[in-house]
């Protein structure tokens, strides 16, 4: 039971994003407000780019950036880093973005049209 727990907390960071994407799926499924749920949403897409991120990393690698000429006989490829993770997240945090400024912009319209964000208030305007 001991190697559990000490397993457990050497790997806090994974409990961290966790508690994260819970908190942002509970934003996004308990309110009833637009916003809210949006910055749930934000929370959740952040916490698992980062949980993405950290299950990605080697400890004791190399950058995958050294011309052939200049590696070392000793150094075979599981010592570099993979760089594609880390690039598939750059990518996720791009579409981020994008999703959260178009989400800002419709919830912007909508406060317009019907001065609530509250969905309940919504449907019951419409």
């Amino acid at each position: 039971m001991s190697d559990l727990v000490a397993y457990a907390v050497d790997r806090y960071t994974y409990w961290v994003y966790v508690a994260l994407m819970l908190t942002g799926l509970h934003a996004m499924i308990a309110h009833g407000n637009l916003l809210k749920k949006l910055i749930g949403m934000n929370i959740f897409q952040t916490a698992i780019i980062l949980f993405f991120l950290s299950i990605s990393t080697k400890r004791g690698a190399t950058l995958p950036i050294v011309p052939p000429e200049a590696l070392d006989p000793g150094v075979a490829p599981p010592h570099f880093m993979n760089p594609l993770p880390h690039a598939l997240m750059l990518t996720a945090i791009v579409v981020m973005v994008g999703t959260l400024g178009v989400a800002l912009a419709v919830l912007i319209k909508i406060h317009r049209t019907y001065r609530t964000f509250e969905e309940g208030e919504i449907l019951r305007q419409m």
